[in-house]
C-alpha cells in the first residue's frame, strides 16, 4: 500500500552548486533503482507505501500552473506474459481509459491476449538488453530491463507529464488520491516519492533508504530526464487487522494482493476487488480512514475502517490502543524478530476479548442529506470470531453498523482523525454512526 504519512524531505540547494548536486541526485537515484529491483520483479515489494521522498519543500509548489490531473500522470506497469491473465483484473480496476496514461510492460505476447482488452493500458514490450549482459553483474537480471522500461515510457509520453508511477500488475491504484497528494508537490523539482517495507527483515536485507518497487514509486518529470539522459504489501495471510486500523493518511495503492486472503471474506481476490472499488468510487479520500468513538450509555466502543471495516469492543478503549493493527496477518519473512516497521496488537485467545466485527456491505450516496451511508455487516473470520459465552454482551445484539459521512473529500493533511456520534439505536440490532470534524478542545484519551 502507498501511503502519504511521515514524509522525508530532503532539500537541493539552487545556488550555482546546483549542477554537482544534479549529478549526485541521478547517481544517488540510479543507486536506488538497483536496491528497488536487487531481490526480483515480485518479491519484497511494499504494498504499504509510507512516503520516503527527495525533493523541495511543497510549499514552494507555484499557483500560476493549472492543478495536477489524473493526466498529468504517466503510468508504467511491469508485468510477465506468464501472469498477465490472472492479474489483469487487478489493473483493469483502477485503469481509465482515455484518462490515465501509460502502458502495461511485458517480456512476450501471447495469442490469447488477443484482441487487446480496451479495458486495459496500452500494450508495451521491455527492450531487449542482452547486449548488457557482460555489463550487467546484479543478481537479479531483470534490473537492466527495468530500468529501460523508464527510458521507453519517458520517450513515448512525456508531453504535458508531470509524473511517472511505477508498479507491478498486482498493484490496485487510487488514482484521485494520488492526485491529491501530487498535486502538493512542484513537479518542477527533482522528487523520488516511496517507502519502506512494513517488514523490518526486508528493509534489512535490502535497505531502509529505498522505496520497494512493486507498491509503487514516483519520479518528477525532470529527474526521470535526468536519467534518461544518463543511461509493495509485504504481509501473508488475513491482513484484515492490518486494513482496520490504516494510518492517517489517503491510500494510495494496495500491492501483492495476491500473496494475501481475499481481503472480505467469504469471497475472491477478484470479487473481493470489485466490492472495494464500490467504496472507493463514492469516496476514495476516506477509504481505509480510521474512525473511533464511544457509546457511554452501551459501554461500547467503535473502530470504523470506512469501506472496510467496523469494529464494536465491549467497554470503553483508548484511541491509542485502537490505532495498532489487529495481528491477523504474518510478516512477509517468517520468523523475524521484531517482525514489524509498527507496534501492533495480539489477538487474544480467548475470542470474547476480541472486537465483533462488521465487513462493508454496500454504500449509498443521498444527496438531500448531503451525506454517504455505508453499511457493514456482521461476519466472523478464521481469526476473529464471534464470542460463543451466554454472558449479556451488547455487542451481541448488534448485526449492521451504518456510517454517515460528509458528501465532501476528506482533506487529512494537517487535520486530526474525524469525530463520531451515535445519532441512532435502531432497536437493538444495529447502531448508526455519523462522522463530523472533532470540535474545539474536544479530546478522548
Amino acid at each position: 500500500m502507498f501511503s502519504s504519512s511521515d514524509q522525508t524531505v530532503l532539500f537541493f540547494s539552487t545556488k550555482p552548486t546546483r549542477k554537482l548536486l544534479k549529478s549526485l541526485a541521478i547517481f544517488c537515484f540510479v543507486l536506488y533503482v538497483i536496491h528497488v529491483f536487487s531481490s526480483s520483479l515480485w518479491c519484497n515489494s511494499s504494498h504499504l507505501l509510507n512516503n520516503y521522498l527527495i525533493g523541495y519543500n511543497p510549499s514552494q509548489t507555484s499557483n500560476s500552473l493549472p492543478p495536477t490531473n489524473a493526466t498529468h500522470i504517466a503510468f508504467g506497469i511491469a508485468s510477465l506474459s506468464g501472469t498477465w491473465q490472472n492479474r489483469r483484473y487487478y489493473v483493469e480496476s483502477w485503469w481509465r481509459p482515455n484518462v490515465t496514461r501509460g502502458f502495461l510492460f511485458l517480456d512476450k505476447t501471447r495469442k490469447d491476449f488477443f484482441p487487446w482488452s480496451p479495458a486495459s493500458p496500452p500494450l508495451q514490450l521491455f527492450e531487449d538488453t542482452s547486449r548488457y549482459e557482460d555489463y550487467n553483474k546484479h543478481k537479479a537480471r531483470q534490473a537492466i530491463r527495468m530500468v529501460h522500461m523508464i527510458a521507453v515510457i519517458f520517450r513515448a509520453e512525456n508531453q504535458g507529464v508531470r509524473w511517472y508511477a511505477f508498479m507491478d500488475d498486482d498493484t490496485v491504484v487510487f488514482v484521485d488520491n494520488l492526485v491529491d497528494v501530487l498535486s502538493k508537490y512542484d513537479h518542477r523539482k527533482y522528487f523520488y516519492m516511496g517507502a519502506n517495507s512494513e517488514s523490518i527483515a526486508s528493509n534489512v536485507f535490502n535497505s531502509f533508504e529505498m522505496a520497494f518497487g512493486g507498491g509503487g514509486y514516483v519520479l518528477s518529470y525532470p529527474l526521470v530526464e535526468a536519467l534518461v539522459k544518463n543511461l509493495d504489501i509485504d504481509l501473508h495471510h488475513d491482513i484484515s487487522g492490518f486494513l482496520s486500523s490504516h494510518p492517517q493518511s489517503p491510500l494510495l495503492s494496495l500491492h501483492h494482493l495476491n500473496a494475501v486472503d481475499p481481503i472480505y471474506p467469504a469471497t475472491d481476490r477478484y470479487h473481493s476487488l470489485n466490492h472495494l472499488m464500490k467504496a472507493a468510487t463514492a469516496d476514495s479520500s476516506r477509504l481505509f480512514q480510521q474512525t473511533i468513538c464511544h457509546s457511554k450509555q452501551q459501554n461500547l466502543t467503535f473502530s470504523i475502517s470506512w469501506g472496510y471495516s467496523a469494529h464494536a469492543y465491549e467497554g470503553i478503549h483508548p484511541p491509542s490502543i485502537l490505532q495498532r493493527p489487529l495481528e491477523t496477518f504474518w510478516p512477509w519473512t517468517r520468523f523475524a524478530n521484531p517482525p514489524y516497521m509498527y507496534n501492533t496488537r495480539i489477538l487474544s485467545r480467548d475470542p470474547c476479548r476480541n472486537p465483533r466485527v462488521f465487513f462493508f456491505d454496500s454504500v449509498e450516496e443521498v444527496t438531500s442529506g448531503d451525506y454517504i451511508v455505508t453499511s457493514y455487516n456482521q461476519t466472523d473470520t478464521d481469526r476473529l470470531r464471534a464470542c460463543s459465552k451466554s454472558e449479556n454482551w451488547s455487542v451481541d445484539y448488534l448485526s449492521q453498523i451504518r456510517v454517515l459521512s460528509p458528501l465532501r473529500r476528506y482533506n487529512e493533511a494537517g487535520n486530526r482523525r474525524e469525530c463520531c456520534d451515535i445519532v441512532q439505536e435502531a432497536g437493538m440490532n444495529a447502531s448508526e454512526i455519523k462522522l463530523r470534524p472533532c470540535m474545539k478542545d474536544e479530546f478522548l484519551a
